[in-house]
């Protein structure tokens, strides 16, 4: 992709957080977002991932894009990637939740009590509070939207990760509930619900080549029999933030490439 991609610019003169943004579905919204036009900020745990990845969205064509490492997992993060926000370029327009973990596989009757704590304190708290540190200042700019990363695992709770997907089924609640309280200040809240898109931790489902590909889409009731890109994730996010989805509120899009997965 590059800056002469896309002939709309439909966040031009915005500015968005995109958490876990150095790599996969994360580095794909932030391409796209700032593609468009909109000033990124990337977070993620890795200092040398993020400088990587800020230099990978500049060659790219985005012209306005900053990093910061930090547990986004810690509440003393969250506020500095915010006020890095702040000080880097003034405002926030945007926030994607792109962050989560899986920590747990097998049995949900195994997951210990520590695991199940770092799980949704990772992936359902953090994104609850990077929320609330954002509402003053996208209220403050006449509105805005905010993106959670879910998965379509949290229609269904997969046995072998049923604990992550758990965590997953209540981003789904959390989005819906931020979302009727946000909406009196212009904040539309949104989510996605990846299915199995071809990132880092999919890998061992897609790295043996299309054929094993083919076999995982048909086992999995994939109807378009590939599985997905972060750039299909992406696209959606960037339908989500903007105002073509300006009358779009507390709405997860599930992006399985037609694999059924509903509540």
């Amino acid at each position: 992709m590059s800056s002469s991609s896309y002939k709309c610019r439909r966040f031009k003169n915005k500015v968005a957080i995109v958490t876990a943004g150095t790599k996969g579905i994360g580095l794909a919204i932030a391409e796209r977002l700032g593609l468009e036009g909109a000033s990124i900020v990337i977070g993620s745990r890795n200092q040398k991932n993020v400088d990587e990845a800020v230099a990978q969205l500049k060659t790219k064509g985005v012209k306005n894009v900053a990093g910061l490492a930090g547990d986004i997992g810690e509440e003393v993060e969250q506020k500095r990637l915010v006020d890095f926000t702040l000080q880097t370029f003034g405002k926030i327009n945007i926030l994607v939740n792109n962050h989560g973990i899986n920590l747990s596989i097998g049995n949900i009757l195994e997951v210990s009590h520590e695991e199940w704590n770092k799980l949704f304190n990772f992936n359902v708290i953090s994104g609850f509070q990077m929320t609330k540190l954002v509402q003053p200042h996208i209220k403050n700019q006449g509105g805005g939207a905010i993106i959670f990363n879910a998965s379509y695992s949290a229609y269904f709770s997969p046995p072998a990760f049923a604990a992550y997907a758990v965590t997953k089924t209540a981003l789904v609640g959390l989005t819906r509930a931020l979302a009727i309280g946000l909406a009196k200040d212009n904040i539309r809240v949104n989510g996605i619900a990846p299915g199995v898109v071809k990132t880092e931790m999919s890998r061992p489902l897609w790295e043996a080549g299309p054929e094993a590909e083919r076999q995982i889409a048909e086992l999995t009731g994939i109807a378009l029999g590939r599985l997905g890109e972060p750039d299909d994730c992406a696209g959606a996010v960037a339908f989500l933030a903007s105002d073509d989805a300006n009358y779009v509120v507390g709405e997860t899009m599930i992006i399985g490439g037609g694999a059924q997965a509903r509540f």
